[in-house]
C-alpha cells in the first residue's frame, strides 16, 4: 500500500426517492486515493463538491456502491466532467435506469479488482439492501466502503423494492463479519464504524427484523 493513500469524505444533500416515496437525505461519497490519482465511492446529489474534492487529480473511476438515486444521481455528469468511468453492479441496472434511462456503464462484478495509489479495491457483492449492492475492501488498509449495507447501529433499510431483510443478513454475516474486527467501515450515510463494534450485535438485529 502506498504511504500517500488517503481516504476524503464529502457530503452532499438531497433526496431519495423509490416506491411513490421521497426522503431527504445526507449521503457521504468517499475519495481514495493520493495526491496524484483517485477512485470515487458513490456520487450522490450535486457534482461541484466532488469535483472540487477531487482538485484535479486523475480519476480512475466512479463506483456506485448501489443503484439507489441517491447514490448515482451525478454519476454521468461526473464521468463527463472528470473523463472516468463508472462502474455498478448489473443486478442493480433497474433502479440505475429510473434515474438515468439509456445511459451506460461499466460493469463491477464480486472480487473484482480496481487499483489506486498502489492498492487494490475489491469489489464485495452484497445483496439485501438492493440486488447489486457492493461494498469495497482494501485488505491493505484495512477499510470497508459499505454503502447501505452495513451501517453504525444495523443493517441498512429493506423495506422497499428491490430489498430483502434475510438477504442482507446473510451477506453481513457471511461477508462482512468474515472481515478483521478492526477493519474501519465508512458507510454511506451517517457516522462510520468498525466490524468488531457491528459483529456482536447480529442476533439482536435478526430478533428485530424477524
Amino acid at each position: 500500500m502506498s504511504a500517500a493513500l488517503r481516504v476524503d469524505k464529502v457530503v452532499t444533500s438531497g433526496t431519495f426517492s423509490l416506491d411513490g416515496g421521497t426522503w431527504d437525505v445526507d449521503n457521504n461519497i468517499w475519495l481514495i486515493g493520493d495526491d496524484s490519482e483517485v477512485v470515487i465511492v458513490d456520487a450522490a446529489h450535486t457534482a461541484q463538491p466532488i469535483i472540487d474534492a477531487v482538485a484535479g487529480r486523475t480519476v480512475r473511476a466512479i463506483i456506485c456502491t448501489h443503484g439507489h438515486n441517491d447514490h448515482v444521481t451525478v454519476a454521468p455528469e461526473l464521468a463527463a466532467a472528470l473523463d472516468a468511468p463508472i462502474f455498478l453492479n448489473p443486478a442493480d441496472d433497474m433502479l440505475w435506469e429510473q434515474t438515468h434511462p439509456g445511459v451506460s456503464h461499466q460493469v463491477i462484478e464480486d472480487g473484482q479488482r480496481i487499483s489506486v495509489s498502489g492498492t487494490d479495491i475489491e469489489a464485495m457483492h452484497t445483496p439485501g439492501h438492493s440486488p447489486g449492492s457492493t461494498c469495497l475492501y482494501l485488505p491493505e488498509a484495512g477499510q470497508l466502503f459499505s454503502g447501505d449495507t452495513l451501517f453504525s447501529g444495523g443493517p441498512g433499510a429493506t423495506g422497499r423494492s428491490y430489498s430483502d431483510f434475510p438477504t442482507i443478513i446473510g451477506s453481513i454475516r457471511d461477508r462482512l463479519f468474515a472481515l478483521p474486527a478492526s477493519t474501519v467501515v465508512n458507510t454511506g450515510h451517517g457516522d462510520g464504524t468498525s466490524i468488531g463494534d457491528e459483529s456482536p450485535h447480529l442476533e439482536e438485529w435478526i430478533k428485530r427484523g424477524s
